[in-house]
């Protein structure tokens, strides 16, 4: 069967997943895979999904041979925290022919580590025990060419048809060319880059500079100290970015200041609401018991102080946010010190 020809399999039905199924859908039939039997009936026979109309060359299925035998691009979009495991479910039906790229923005840690062990005294999270999703996908498959789908993509603005931008970023330019093709389209533009490492890099660290925004948000602190933590943090997730092995460019890219910009300033950035809310009293558990889906950042953010303290860099913003979310610090506090922070330039990472 031609590729051109072929469906597109997207896994994972959350609303990222269902808005890329629907992108998709313009220019080609898609698969879009479930693990629960309620989501694909409601697909398949009312043809809505989260108070949306899903495109009606969409079909969902929970079939992983099916998706996996018909589709040779794949868009596996699932949450951090269960992405591993659903690599090993469907790892064994991967081909080197199969072209992967991944919709996820944030970390897989590898045993000892768990998320709620990463704040201990004794903790000591290297890179060596962190993997990027597309670093998962290679070593839970046979597939080589993969990639990263990244940039300011609000779920709910794409599924209203509102006009976005990506990028696909991948060492090959195969990856791109089949990520462009099967995604531009009037209202979706889609940029190439190959730098992997700092697209998923800037997917996940903005995350967390958007739940201090929101933090600031729920304080009605204002937009000039909101564009003062955006600007600082991105020179904070740049020096991280550089001590894990990428590059600068796509920080200042769509996928790093593009997505910074969009999803630490919406209200529809799920880790946007976590700090509002958080700022306005709610605890860290009653907030996550209560999210659909999770807020990326939050995790992220655990994983970055790590290893902000493994690679002793000086990452203010980003130790502060871990101490207000984490170590329930005063929020005026935190400000308090940021605001006396003795920064020597502005911008020292061109």
């Amino acid at each position: 069967m031609d590729s051109d020809t072929q469906p597109v399999g997207v896994i994972g039905a959350g609303s990222f997943g269902a808005a890329i199924a629907n992108v998709l859908a313009q220019n080609r039939d898609v698969l879009l895979y479930s693990r629960k039997a309620e989501k694909v009936e409601r697909i398949n026979g009312c043809r809505e999904h989260l108070g949306v109309t899903m495109m009606p060359r969409v079909r969902a299925t929970m079939n992983v041979e099916e998706i996996t035998s018909r589709c040779t691009l794949l868009f596996p979009i699932v949450p951090s925290a269960s992405f591993r495991q659903m690599m090993r479910t469907f790892g064994p039906f991967l081909r080197p022919h199969h072209i992967v790229i991944h919709g996820t923005k944030g970390f897989d840690l590898l045993p000892p580590f768990r998320e709620e062990e990463l704040d201990a005294p004794n903790a000591a999270l290297s890179r060596a025990h962190v993997r990027t999703m597309s670093e998962v996908i290679l070593e839970e498959s046979s597939a080589v060419r993969v990639g990263c789908l990244a940039g300011p993509n609000l779920a709910r603005e794409i599924l209203d048809g509102k006009p976005s931008a990506a990028v696909v970023a991948s060492r090959f330019r195969e990856v791109i060319q089949a990520g462009q093709a099967a995604l531009n389209g009037p209202q979706f533009r889609v940029f190439g880059s190959y730098d992997l490492l700092g697209a998923e890099l800037a997917g996940a660290f903005k995350n967390i500079i958007a739940l201090g925004a929101g933090i600031l948000s729920g304080l009605a602190l204002g937009r000039n100290i909101q564009g003062l933590l955006i600007s600082r943090g991105l020179v904070e997730m740049v020096n991280l970015g550089k001590a894990l092995g990428a590059s600068n460019q796509a920080f200042i890219g769509v996928a790093g200041i593009g997505d910074l910009v969009t999803t630490a300033t919406s209200s529809d950035s799920r880790n946007y609401q976590f700090g509002m809310r958080l700022a306005r009293g709610e605890t860290v558990e009653q907030i996550r018991s209560t999210l659909t889906e999770p807020a990326e950042g939050v995790r992220t953010l655990r994983v970055a102080r790590q290893l902000i303290r493994q690679y002793r860099l000086h990452s203010p913003i980003l130790e502060m946010i871990h101490t207000v979310v984490f170590e329930h610090y005063p929020i005026d506090k935190a400000i308090e010190y940021l605001m006396s922070y003795p920064y020597s330039v502005d911008v020292d990472f061109l």
